[in-house]
């Protein structure tokens, strides 16, 4: 998983479950008991399989990892690669290299930010709702706004709100899909949003 796709995929699960967070008012309870696991100060947790899908070559690429997202950041491990987001700096540590990267996080730099997704979402975004057969829940939401980076998104939900797969198109209809695997929601902890990284790692602050 190189840099860019492990800051995309965050990005992207981040926007989607922050949708859940602040939207919906009054649109379903999934959504507003959703919303207060997180402001609850709830962490969800989850391994993880990121898959996308390039629409115009049909070539596909695959990651794996495990995530933890709160209310204002997330921490991903992946292959080789710590990656800790807190809304204001990114710290990236590359195995590897044995490199720790920080930089500030500026959420208007990136398509698939949050900002983004959010930025407009009650008038854009449209929710609907559904039972699935198999007993969970199905989520859409469609915009006609060619603004916006994402045309429709599909969320997957079990019987405790967990999410189990959410499946985005972008404008160019190209695909992502993300299913997570023993997912849950625990309490908030300070030390989980640490990055732990050896002593003789080289920092370079990209800040100055």
């Amino acid at each position: 998983m190189d840099l860019m796709s492990s800051i995309k995929l965050l990005a992207v699960i981040f926007s989607v479950l922050l949708i859940f967070s602040e939207t919906g008012k009054a649109q379903s309870p999934a959504f507003d008991e959703l919303r207060g696991k997180f402001a609850d100060n709830q962490v969800f947790t989850s391994s993880f399989e990121h898959t996308y899908i390039d629409s115009y070559t049909g070539e596909t690429s695959t990651s794996t990892g495990v995530i933890w997202i709160d209310q204002v950041g997330y921490k991903l491990e992946g292959d080789h690669q710590l990656i800790l987001v807190d809304g204001e700096l990114s710290k990236v540590y590359d195995e590897l290299r044995n490199r720790l990267i920080i930089s500030e996080y500026d959420p208007d730099e990136d398509d698939f930010a949050p900002s983004r997704m959010l930025s407009g979402l009650d008038d854009t975004y449209t929710p609907a709702q559904e039972s699935l057969d198999n007993g969970n829940t199905l989520i859409v939401l469609t915009t006609e706004d060619d603004f916006e980076v994402f045309v429709r998104v599909e969320i997957e939900v079990d019987s405790n709100l967990e999410p189990l797969k959410i499946t985005a198109y972008d404008f160019a209809e190209n695909v992502i899909i993300t299913t997570f695997e023993n997912g849950e929601f625990i309490s908030r902890d300070e030390n989980l949003f640490t990055l732990d990284y050896p002593d003789d790692a080289e920092v370079v602050d990209m800040r100055f």
